[in-house]
């Protein structure tokens, strides 16, 4: 009778195409997936440890610019200020992108270009897909992706918060009018 030496299995790494590389272990798998896992709850909770350190600067800095004597803006007050709060929230997205950034420039990419590039599509959830993390950190790029939707919902929900105070004031103004004058 004759038996057959075991083929070894081999990765399917892009689409089907058959790779060189032979099948990680079981407990290899586990251990890439534990560290993918241990590295992105750290970029997870500095990603949000940014974005709640600057919206609470924004909200002191709402406070400090909307002062409680003036009852109505005019169009024109209301809107530079949500063009400086936009602008300030832009500011603070990228130095999020940032953060990851600086993690796949040093595990990652050979360059800044390439880390900002990809941080910026993972971030925004474009993701050309153009470039493509190391086989050993590809689970850190969608959890990106997730992180910047959320922080970005986060953003949209302060600035939607602060037009309707805008709009609470103008309307309690022209309530306390509307009965002045009756």
């Amino acid at each position: 009778m004759r038996t057959e030496e075991p083929v070894p299995a081999f990765d399917r790494g892009a689409g089907s195409a058959r790779t060189d590389r032979p099948v990680q272990s079981a407990r290899s798998q586990h251990m890439v997936f534990v560290h993918q896992a241990c590295a992105t709850i750290v970029l997870v909770t500095l990603t949000l440890v940014l974005q709640s350190a600057g919206v609470a600067a924004l909200i002191q800095w709402v406070r400090a610019h909307l002062p409680s004597g003036i009852r109505r803006f005019s169009p024109w007050r209301s809107g530079v200020l949500m063009v400086r709060l936009t602008t300030l929230i832009v500011c603070l997205q990228t130095l999020e992108i940032l953060l990851w950034t600086l993690f796949y420039r040093l595990y990652c990419f050979s360059t800044w270009e390439s880390a900002f590039y990809f941080s910026a599509t993972s971030y925004s959830t474009v993701g050309y897909g153009d470039l493509v993390l190391p086989r050993a950190w590809r689970l850190v790029g969608p959890t990106e992706g997730i992180t910047g939707v959320l922080m970005c919902g986060l953003s949209v929900s302060f600035l939607f918060a602060v037009v309707q105070r805008l709009v609470e004031r103008d309307e309690q103004e022209e309530l306390i009018e509307a009965r002045s004058k009756s």
